[in-house]
Formats: structure tokens, C-alpha cells, sequence
């Protein structure tokens, strides 16, 4: 009986640990949030390709917490504005941090 109640106090530790490396803090994701993550990125990177007026391999897309950071090197404001427009449209973006440079 007290070989039970060592085994669960050790398997509840176990789980709560696992619980607590998977959840997220203001500097880290939790799995699942950096799994949407990705999948936002995705989604703009894709949104970003179909626009014939971008040079899509020129941006550089990153996500954080549904927060996307577009950085790159463009030729002009309008691409920049282009840009920032296309990726505000893409679900599950929240808000977009605009580090693009004109060249």
C-alpha cells in the first residue's frame, strides 16, 4: 500500500513537471502555441507568395504568440504597405511588426 502512494506522489511529480515545461511565459511558447505559430508563418509566407507585385524571397517572416514580424529589403514603400496589408489578412495573425528596409 505505501509502495501505491510512492508510485502516485512520483507519477503526479511527472506530470505536473511535463505540464509545466509546456507551458508558455512571455519569452517561450508552449508546444502548441509554437505549433500555430508555425502554421500562421506558413499561411503568410503562402499569402505573400501569391502577390505578384512582392518579391516574396526578399521577406523574411517570423511568429511569436500570433505577433508577425516581417524584415527584409524591398524596393518600395508600396511593397512595404503590400506587404504589411497581405499578412494582416492571414488568420490568426493578431498584430504585424513591420522591420522591412527599402533598398
Amino acid at each position: 500500500m505505501k509502495l501505491i502512494k510512492i508510485f502516485s506522489a512520483l507519477f503526479l511529480s511527472v506530470v505536473l513537471v511535463s505540464f509545466m515545461g509546456c507551458a508558455s511565459t512571455q519569452t517561450k511558447e508552449s508546444t502548441g502555441a509554437y505549433i500555430d505559430d508555425s502554421v500562421i508563418t506558413t499561411k503568410v509566407k503562402a499569402a505573400l507568395f501569391k502577390e505578384p507585385t512582392l518579391k516574396s524571397t526578399e521577406i523574411n517572416v517570423e511568429t511569436f504568440k500570433g505577433v508577425v514580424q516581417l524584415s527584409g529589403f524591398v524596393n518600395s514603400q508600396a511593397d512595404i504597405n503590400r506587404a504589411v496589408e497581405v499578412t494582416r489578412k492571414v488568420e490568426g495573425v493578431r498584430s504585424v511588426k513591420n522591420d522591412m528596409r527599402l533598398k
